[in-house]
């Protein structure tokens, strides 16, 4: 096992016509959940994942279940719930560039009923990598327990974690919760990869050397932080700079950019790359992903990032996410 993650599956229904999602009559059905997301982007590329979670016993959690069997998945520690549902959402078709409306029907699902009795300890020492998010720490009281209980064990026996803040503010009691939750899993991770706009939040500086130096200063031993058209910067002890986007000729859909920015990076840093050449990466698969209508549908194989590599500057889209 490469890479252990933590996180609720979501189904995700697309709206196929334009408009409020109020008036929408027809729906693509897709699947949706950041980690599930980098589990995705991560088995395309050929690296063994294993996916920790909590489906309802539905029909939308068995096509979950369906659908991380196609993609290789291990999914052997995804229970079923009968008393709980599948948690769902509904994302509007944006046609002009810009994100889509979103809402989610989570509250009280399956996976966020999730807590620290749900850890498998030594199938999570048996990963190289554990990659945790900021949303599933959010879902419940559980979860949280189970996130931290997932992240000491993981410190304790050296292994990496990587971490996306990936805020979901609504999500949170409280804006200082939030902040203070997010701020003691950067603390216990070896990679942080914030958003510009969440690192300014988070850490109350407003340049890119001051987020990082934030983290750094804390224990963190990479940071690279997304900056949408810009493309990413990237600092460790070994020295900072900034890697360039690349060129999108139309934007279909930014969500989900952020998450194939993260299978860039820990693809590429699982394969022995350096910190510069792993966030070009990140922007490779970002602007591969807005390209697409599904969270995941533009996430590639070998021959589809090589294709992604070999694109030009970043012009336009993608997502400070």
């Amino acid at each position: 096992m490469d890479v252990v993650t933590v996180g609720e599956a979501m189904a995700l229904f697309i709206a196929e016509e334009p408009g409020a999602l109020a008036s929408v009559s027809r729906f693509c059905r897709r699947t949706a959940g950041a980690e599930l997301n980098v589990a995705v982007g991560l088995r395309r590329l050929g690296f063994g994942v294993g996916y920790i979670s909590r489906v309802g016993a539905d029909s939308l959690g068995r096509h979950l279940l369906d659908f991380m069997d196609a993609e290789g998945i291990d999914r052997s520690h995804v229970a079923v719930d009968a008393a709980h549902p599948t948690g769902l959402m509904f994302k509007s078709l944006a046609t002009d560039g810009s994100d889509p409306l979103i809402e989610y029907f989570r509250r009280g699902s399956a996976a966020s009923h999730l807590g620290a009795a749900d850890h498998p300890l030594a199938y999570c020492a048996a990963a190289r990598r554990l990659h945790l998010t900021g949303i599933s720490p959010a879902l419940s009281d559980g979860m949280r327990e189970l996130v931290f209980a997932m992240a000491t064990q993981a410190r304790r026996a050296g292994q990496g974690i990587s971490f996306d803040p990936n805020l979901r503010p609504r999500l949170w009691p409280s804006h200082q919760v939030m902040v203070d939750t997010m701020n003691q899993l950067a603390a216990m991770a070896d990679l942080v990869l914030p958003g510009l706009s969440e690192g300014q939040l988070l850490t109350g500086r407003k340049d890119r050397d001051g987020i990082a130096d934030f983290y750094l200063e804390r224990g963190t031993k990479q940071v690279v932080i997304k900056l949408g058209a810009e493309g990413a910067y990237f600092a460790d002890r070994h020295g900072r700079g900034v890697v360039p986007g690349f060129h999108v000729a139309e934007v279909v859909d930014t969500v989900g950019a952020g998450d194939g920015f993260a299978v860039g990076v820990i693809s590429a840093l699982l394969e022995g790359a350096s910190l510069d050449q792993a966030a070009l990466r990140g922007n490779a698969i970002g602007a591969r992903v807005v390209q697409f209508p599904g969270d995941c549908d533009g996430l590639p194989d070998r021959a589809q990032l090589a294709g992604a590599l070999a694109g030009q500057r970043y012009t336009a889209g993608g997502q400070d996410s």
